[in-house]
């Protein structure tokens, strides 16, 4: 196996991997710490069938059944994401980690590409503990150890003319109350846990203060610098901590035919970060790179001169 990173802050492309053939005994334990070192894998010429895809996913823990994406019929832990021309455009297009509604939301999602369209179609990632990196030090303290409402977001309008649906599965999953501000279980990072599809407000806090912070935070994943995009080709499978990162895909493809194949991962209640000042910082910073210097002769670098008023009377 051959890892390359694909950016400075998160994110490994891995090569000459089969993951058909990762068992409990071999290699599972590697890709369990890249998963936590990296946030997001691809590995792409993967063949595997939606039985391997689902045994893969068992090896880090029990799957999700999901109570809104589409099902395979005969194995509900397979959620099959099929766009074309008769489909309605998918409710993607918005940042998110998967079903942060749930008490316990998943740990990891992975995701296999079947059929991409020509053009389009890629999915962007986001750094949450990046994100929280960038803010300063006086706001991640204010931040930690309030909580926020998560809620089902777009997916009440798959239900809109289902009620009966819609209240049974508001009494299987009431909204959950999740710290603003994690500790990921593997890496002790913290991590900004709101997202702009489920979370509602942050209880802690007036209404108008709510939504004005909230808002600020929402847009956090607009920065670039802790962006990823993924282009898929058939046989691509891309494995991302859902703890960390969140996701947006584009329904720029649409109506081309889109085909993907899905399996979560179940995860435990998000941890709190410390409520006291001794909060974990994990900065962002572009770890094992060397930095650069110049040539010695070119080490002094001139600033632009500007004539004064004075001077250009003379």
């Amino acid at each position: 196996m051959r890892l390359e990173r694909l950016g400075p802050v998160f994110g490994a492309e891995l090569t000459n991997l089969d993951l058909s053939s990762i068992t409990a005994s071999n290699g599972f334990d590697e890709i369990n710490d890249l998963i936590s070192e990296h946030e997001v894998l691809v590995i792409r010429d993967q063949r595997l069938t939606a039985e391997e895809q689902l045994n893969f996913g068992r090896l880090f823990g029990d799957l999700e059944i999901s109570p809104f994406s589409p099902r395979s019929a005969t194995q509900p832990e397979l959620i099959v994401l099929e766009t074309n021309a008769q489909s309605k455009k998918p409710l993607t297009d918005i940042w998110h980690a998967d079903e942060t509604y749930k008490l316990e939301p998943p740990k990891f999602t992975i995701l296999k590409a079947l059929v991409v369209p020509q053009l389009g179609g890629d999915t962007m990632f986001c750094s949450m503990r990046g994100a929280f990196d960038f803010l300063s030090d006086r706001l991640q303290s204010y931040l930690t150890g309030l909580t926020a409402l998560h809620g089902f977001g777009r997916f009440r309008d798959l239900l809109e003319t289902d009620l009966a649906t819609m209240h049974e599965i508001e009494n299987k999953f009431p909204r959950a109350n999740h710290p603003v501000v994690t500790l990921h279980p593997q890496t002790s990072a913290t991590v900004l846990y709101v997202n702009r599809h489920f979370t509602e407000r942050i209880n802690e806090l007036p209404d108008e203060e709510s939504r004005s912070i909230l808002e600020f935070l929402l847009q956090q994943t607009s920065r670039p610098e802790i962006q990823l995009r993924v282009k898929w080709e058939p046989g691509t499978v891309v494995m991302w901590d859902n703890r960390s990162v969140q996701h947006y895909a584009p329904v720029d493809y649409w109506p081309q035919r889109r085909r993907m194949e899905r399996v979560t991962v179940q995860g435990q209640a998000p941890i709190p970060a410390s409520t006291d000042n001794r909060v974990a910082h994990h900065r962002v910073e572009v770890a094992d790179v060397p930095a650069e210097l110049p040539e010695q002769e070119v080490t002094e670098a001139r600033n632009y001169e500007f004539d004064r008023a004075e001077d250009r009377s003379q």
